[in-house]
């Protein structure tokens, strides 16, 4: 397990909690990277240094903490940070610098399953890393992973130019967009069958996969099951299941990735074609864990992410999940439920059967 230095920058419009909150997952981002935080280094200012984001002073304050803890392998940036910034910092502390970007990146490489999913992921982290080759244009990292040895698919000990990334970033996009009209036309004949999709959305490890298993459950269909696990992204590839109502009547429920603060958006253009399938329903469902702090942020987050892949006109049903955690009075007009105990899935089936 690789040891990991955290950065943190305290904004004037960015509250403590807000800031606390995104290095609190910044940090499980990195154990599910296969890290460890063992320590965090936070700086208040006002506007980005040009040279290294945060000041000189504490870039050197930085190094000296990782010249001190020979353990520290990797400092791990909670914002963004542009290429020359990263090479000014790698020189500096003299260790290997990474983003919350990147790590996520790495997360994913070795989530995804399926074809597609692959291919996304390779189309993020080569539009990723492409402005990040030195003059060169050799692997600033020499293709390791962002934390440990772990590699993402595809990866390859070569030493690419920017011409070959860029072809290779072209053979991608042209691959995603066979994928794209692929859904487009399996869409086209959903929408000719009058089926009705019900698309599941929330911030990522808010229960969506075992939400939908415990409604397969429900409706006698568990034999269609869908892996669901207590981690951040642990599940990216699109999952579809055809649920029977208790009318009779059928919806398919889409299961697709989660969101997070600060998704990159690599992530965002590259799974165009899987968040295109939440734009093409005629419900979501915006699972929401309640039993989550941070709750509220997590909600507005994943409704601005919405928002920016043009959702907003689409019929929005709030589910409050994990209920069976907390002890809060449920308010009106909101869903509350339990997806590991089936608490009020039957009533929110009963309210989307009436609905179609």
């Amino acid at each position: 397990m690789e040891n990991v230095l955290t950065v943190g920058i305290k904004y004037p419009d960015i509250p403590h909690y807000e800031l606390n909150s995104s290095l609190k997952e910044l940090e499980l981002l990195v154990a599910t990277a296969g890290g460890k935080v063992v320590q965090t280094v936070v700086q208040n200012r006002v506007k980005p240094d040009p040279a290294f984001l945060i000041g000189k002073g504490k870039v050197e304050e930085i190094a000296q903490i990782v010249k001190n803890n020979k353990n520290i392998k990797t400092v791990a940036f909670d914002d963004e940070i542009t290429p020359a910034q990263q090479r000014n910092l790698e020189e500096t502390i003299n260790t290997k610098i990474i983003t919350r970007t990147k790590i996520i990146l790495d997360i994913f490489g070795y989530r995804a399953r399926t074809k597609e999913g692959i291919l996304q992921v390779e189309l993020a982290r080569l539009n990723y890393d492409l402005p990040r080759l030195n003059r060169k244009g050799i692997w600033l990292d020499s293709q390791a992973g962002g934390i440990g040895t772990r590699r993402g698919p595809g990866e390859k000990k070569l030493e690419y130019d920017k011409r070959v990334i860029r072809d290779k970033i072209s053979e991608l996009k042209h691959e995603i967009d066979f994928v794209r009209k692929h859904r487009e036309i399996q869409r086209l004949a959903r929408k000719n069958d009058g089926v009705t999709i019900v698309s599941l959305a929330g911030y990522t490890n808010a229960g969506k996969s075992t939400f939908l298993n415990a409604v397969l459950d429900i409706t006698g269909q568990n034999t269609s099951k869908v892996y669901a696990d207590n981690k951040l992204f642990a599940t990216l590839d699109t999952t579809i299941r055809r649920v029977k109502l208790p009318s009779g009547k059928f919806a398919l429920f889409i299961d697709t990735v989660g969101f997070i603060r600060k998704l990159p958006h690599q992530i965002i253009a590259a799974f165009r074609a899987t968040l295109e399938e939440i734009t093409e329903s005629q419900y979501i469902l915006h699972l929401i864990d309640i039993n989550s702090p941070d709750y509220a942020r997590q909600e507005q987050i994943v409704t601005d992410t919405l928002r920016e892949i043009k959702c907003e006109n689409i019929p929005l049903i709030k589910v409050y999940n994990k209920y069976d955690l907390v002890d809060i009075k449920p308010k009106d007009n909101n869903f509350y439920i339990s997806a590991k105990t089936g608490y009020g899935i039957n009533n929110l089936l009963h309210y989307i059967d009436k609905l179609i």
